[in-house]
Parts: C-alpha cells; sequence; structure tokens
C-alpha cells in the first residue's frame, strides 16, 4: 500500500457554535450575533467561531462563551461556579454545503445560564442581542420580521442547530436538574417554576409544581432564608441539591 499522504484528502474546518439559553422576561431565549463579514453579512447567526489548531473542543467553545458573553463555563459533571454557565456538547453538523466557504464541520454546543445581561459583540459579530427563541425559529425559511428586528433567517443551518438545542433543554429538566442552571444561587419555587414554564412554553399549576420538587429527593435544598422580592408574603429560598437526576422525573406536560 502506498504511504499516507495528507495532500490527498480536500482541507476541512472545524467550528464550534453555541446555542445559548436563559430566561429573560418569563421567556426562553437565545444569544443571536449580526454577522459584520461575509457570508451571510448582516445576517442573524449563532455565536461561534473556529476551533485553533492548539485547542480542543471545550476550550474552543468556552474562549468563544467568554469572548461573547463574559461567562466562564464549567463541565457538566461539576458544581456551577458563582458566576458561570453551563456547558456541553450539543451534536455535529457536517453537510457538505453548511457553509459556502469551505468544507466546515461545526461541534454544537448547549449553554444554559441565569438571567443574563446584554450582550456584548465579538470576534466578526456587527452586534448581539437576546431574541425569544420562537421569534428566531418562527417562519424558518423565508423572510419575516417582527419589530424591525429580524428580517431574515438565521445563518448557516443555525436555526436547526438552535432548534436542536432548544428540544435538548426542555428534555433534560425533565430527568435531570438542570432546571436549576437558569436559576440564580438561591432561588424560589416559583422562580423555578417560572423557568420550567419559559423552556416547556407551558402553565403550570403552582400547588401541584411545589409538591413535587419539594418532595423529590436531592433536588432542592432549603437555605434557610427567605425574599420578598417577587411580591407578597416572604418565600422561602433553595438551592440545587446534589442530585444530577430526579427520581421520579419531572415529566412534560402534553401540550
Amino acid at each position: 500500500m502506498p504511504p499516507y499522504d495528507p495532500s490527498a484528502f480536500p482541507p476541512f474546518a472545524v467550528t464550534v457554535d453555541l446555542v445559548v439559553l436563559t430566561v429573560r422576561r418569563h421567556a426562553l431565549c437565545a444569544l443571536a450575533v449580526r454577522r459584520g463579514e461575509p457570508p451571510f453579512q448582516g445576517r442573524w447567526a449563532l455565536p461561534g467561531g473556529f476551533v485553533r489548531a492548539d485547542e480542543d473542543l471545550e476550550e474552543a467553545a468556552a474562549r468563544e462563551l467568554a469572548e461573547e458573553t463574559g461567562l466562564h463555563a464549567h463541565p457538566e459533571a461539576g458544581p456551577p461556579p458563582t458566576y458561570g454557565a453551563h456547558l456541553e456538547q450539543l451534536a455535529t453538523y457536517g453537510d457538505p454545503r453548511r457553509d459556502p466557504r469551505m468544507r466546515v464541520v461545526s461541534v454544537a454546543h448547549l449553554v444554559l445560564a441565569p438571567d443574563l445581561p446584554a450582550p456584548r459583540a465579538g470576534g466578526d459579530a456587527h452586534s448581539a442581542r437576546w431574541a425569544p427563541v420562537d421569534t428566531l425559529l418562527e417562519h424558518e425559511g423565508s423572510a419575516h420580521a417582527r419589530d424591525g428586528e429580524l428580517t431574515t433567517p438565521l445563518a448557516f443551518d443555525h436555526a436547526r442547530i438552535l432548534a436542536d438545542g432548544v428540544e435538548r433543554a426542555r428534555s433534560k429538566i425533565e430527568y435531570s436538574s438542570l432546571a436549576t442552571a437558569f436559576c440564580p444561587q438561591e432561588f424560589t419555587v416559583g422562580e423555578l417554576r417560572r423557568v420550567y414554564e419559559a423552556v416547556w412554553g407551558v402553565a403550570l399549576d403552582p400547588r401541584n409544581f411545589h409538591r413535587k420538587v419539594t418532595g423529590t429527593p436531592g433536588f432542592l435544598v432549603p437555605t434557610g432564608g427567605t425574599t420578598t422580592r417577587q411580591g407578597g408574603r416572604p418565600a422561602q429560598l433553595f438551592r440545587a441539591g446534589g442530585a444530577t437526576l430526579l427520581n421520579p422525573p419531572m415529566l412534560r406536560p402534553e401540550v
């Protein structure tokens, strides 16, 4: 057999794309950046970029996250830091036609974090904003607008990546404690319920929800404190417990 010749194979690049989700104003929102360079100049896209030669995929995703949001990621299995974001690998996308520049394989990552401030644009992004995921995904494949902010579909295959990330988040909060990644370090049951409602897009019965989450072993731990930030009577504060899998699970209501 002839010796292996790398030049005999066409070159291709590897990128990381980030589905960054948070809950803002009781709606599930994703971070979108307006591209400042071709291809798809001026179009909204997911944040991300090319993997550098000296970094692995998780390092590249964490770097892009820090550049776009200022957040520091923590591994899926570790406890969340005081100011950080949950980061996990989502899926790989390798359609030969997904990028007009060259063959590009994207390793997408899912990022979950509490209510985040206004983002800042970085890299080749012209601007950045939070947008409800329903707005970003509606009428995909045709021009659309809402308040003059979104006038075309997402660039590349980012609508598919975003949809996959949203479904991953919706399914994982059923059987894991991942919903607490959308909450501050200390939160009320009501605030956690609004996370589930925003991610699932349904209304939940407050009493039934309270009974389920406080009765699930290892899900929530009382801090001993209370808060009146929601108005009304003081509400008990909790923090995330040590459980990673919920037994019994929080089943998503059928819509």
